[in-house]
């Protein structure tokens, strides 16, 4: 594989960089994942490979499109660099009562990876669930509900002590959707709802005065 096709893992984010949003809804996936017994693909044919398509570009002498594959070669080749650092960084360090799989699986970055090739062992709404989990410090919400055929997840809006400004709040929606979008990409659209909607508050009465002998009988 030559310098042009390896240049870029060596840009990799190294193994305690911090997380870059790479989840998208709707994100492709692979229809199968292949066999555990299939045969893996080989390094050097897979470069060569690479090295041959942009070849055949650069002959057509359109620049910007030799330009535009290459950037595509470096982008891919950063967020598989990336995902591997983050996987043998995690392998590498303490990863608590769970075992290195928990910590691969509530990992963002690591899951993007799985889901998108369809290796994830857990199916959506686990996932959903963790992504939830890897915000709810910050930004508490509960899922009111999940409709896999169209892809609507209907969350709740929990109380994060915040000042409820709606800045804060669309800003809280936005952190909550990111994660969504990372851990279960098959979501295609998020619906709030308001923390205790469908409930109506009991009504108080307050007394200006105490009352009198009168009325107290």
């Amino acid at each position: 594989m030559s310098a042009r096709t390896t240049a870029a893992p060596a840009a990799a984010a190294p193994a305690d960089a911090p997380q870059a949003a790479t989840g998208q809804a709707g994100a492709p996936h692979a229809p199968h994942a292949a066999a555990p017994d299939a045969a893996a693909p080989n390094a050097e044919a897979t470069g060569r490979r690479v090295e041959e398509v942009l070849d055949r570009l650069a002959q057509r002498d359109d620049r910007e499109a030799g330009a535009a594959a290459e950037e595509l070669v470096r982008v891919l080749m950063d967020f598989y660099g990336a995902g591997l650092a983050r996987i043998m960084h995690l392998l590498g360090s303490g990863t608590g009562d769970g075992g290195p799989r928990s910590a691969l699986l509530r990992d963002e970055l690591v899951t993007s990876l799985l889901v998108l090739h369809d290796l994830h062992p857990e199916d959506t709404a686990a996932r959903i669930g963790r992504a939830l989990d890897s915000v709810r410090r910050q930004h508490p919400a509960e899922v009111a509900a999940f409709d896999a055929d169209s892809g609507v997840l209907r969350l709740r809006s929990g109380d994060s002590g915040g000042c409820g400004c709606p800045s804060t709040n669309q800003q809280a929606q936005q952190a909550v959707e990111a994660a969504v979008s990372c851990f279960a990409p098959e979501v295609t659209s998020v619906q709030w709802e308001a923390a205790g909607a469908g409930t109506e508050p009991a009504l108080l009465q307050i007394s200006r005065r105490p009352p009198t002998a009168a009325t107290a009988s």
